[in-house]
């Protein structure tokens, strides 16, 4: 009994680590990008909305959360719209996008391309209908710029750097070479070779590369006070908590067992089910799928609604935008379903 409880809360902390550490990551590599180019990238992004969207639906349809993460990371620094991180959550099936595509390639295949679909559909009806809607609170931000010259990269600094290392550059290449440890191995993140296992690997050895080369200032100003001091802890604690109570919640209930004969009712429980931020509810409807238990519209929805881990960084910074985005999907998604059920699809 007590080896399950430590079992379980060791998974919960490895999954919270390599969540805390890919969103660390994210951001740094955004900042130390947004300052060596002083913000000119973003207009890559800022300048057409369609870029917006369609960079957010490929983001999505990645399999896995990785994808989520990152457009989570470009919203709060209000780099992409709340459409554009819309049509993310909408798109993404989190990992159970591998599942499905292990079960049912072919479905698999056609449900991306049609959640892919209403993703960017959805982010256009969302920055129509809240256009003025604007990411105001105090734990979102502007990507700062600095007026003055800042070379982030001096070949000749980064030995002397590195004989006197400060403490933050020391603690910030320790946590980071653990977390590249922890990839490689396999102990936190991906137990097998994938291509979200070598994306974790590479992106954690490109910032231990930025934070081991680049000037005390940048590091102090940029890196340490407003990404890891500011906004780790909040994202590492509200990610730790979440994900305890979901799963203390999920190990006292058996969801199966809420399932009811009637088509629509099992719609509105897998669309509730896909409120909950986390990648593994979801399984239960992509299974009762492949058993032919359920039609392609019930499992669309429950797609449409559920965003895996994705929306947990979000979550740690503001509950009330989390709040949101989770009511656009559930609203696209029982609409979506009960559309399709309409139709016997």
């Amino acid at each position: 009994m007590v080896g399950n409880i430590l079992k379980d809360l060791w998974d919960v902390l490895k999954d919270v680590l390599m969540i805390t550490g890919f969103v660390f990551m994210m951001m740094l590599v955004i900042e130390y990008a947004n300052v060596q180019t002083r913000g000119q990238w973003q207009k890559l992004l800022t300048g057409k909305k369609w870029r917006q969207y369609l960079f957010a639906a490929l983001m999505g349809i990645l399999p896995g959360c990785l994808g989520s993460f990152a457009v989570v990371t470009l919203y709060t620094h209000n780099i992409i719209s709340l459409g554009a991180l819309v049509t993310t959550m909408i798109a993404t099936s989190g990992d159970e996008a591998f599942v499905m595509l292990a079960l049912f390639p072919v479905k698999a295949i056609l449900l991306n391309v049609i959640l892919f679909g209403i993703g960017m559909g959805a982010g256009v009806l969302t920055d129509l209908l809240l256009k003025k809607h604007r990411v105001r609170y105090a734990s979102f931000h502007e990507l700062p710029l600095h007026e003055e010259t800042c070379a982030c990269f001096r070949p000749s600094q980064i030995i002397p750097q590195l004989r006197d290392c400060s403490l933050p550059r020391f603690l910030l290449m320790l946590f980071l070479l653990l977390c590249l440890v922890g990839f490689v191995t396999g102990i936190i993140g991906e137990n097998e070779w994938s291509w979200i296992r070598v994306t974790l690997v590479l992106v954690s050895a490109v910032s231990l590369f930025i934070v081991s080369t680049v000037p005390e200032h940048f590091l102090r100003e940029h890196l340490w006070k407003h990404v890891a001091i500011k906004h780790i802890p909040q994202i590492f604690f509200w990610t730790l908590g979440a994900m305890l109570v979901i799963k203390i919640f999920l190990a006292n209930l058996t969801i199966e067992q809420w399932l009811q004969q009637s088509r629509y009712i099992v719609l509105i429980i897998a669309c509730l089910v896909g409120l909950i931020p986390e990648s593994g509810p979801h399984i239960v409807f992509v299974t009762m799928y492949a058993q032919h238990l359920i039609p392609f519209s019930i499992l669309l929805a429950s797609s449409i609604v559920q965003d895996g881990h994705g929306m947990l960084p979000l979550l740690a910074q503001s509950r009330r935008e989390f709040g949101l985005v989770k009511l656009l999907n559930f609203l696209v998604g029982i609409s979506i379903g009960l559309l399709g059920l309409w139709m016997k699809v």
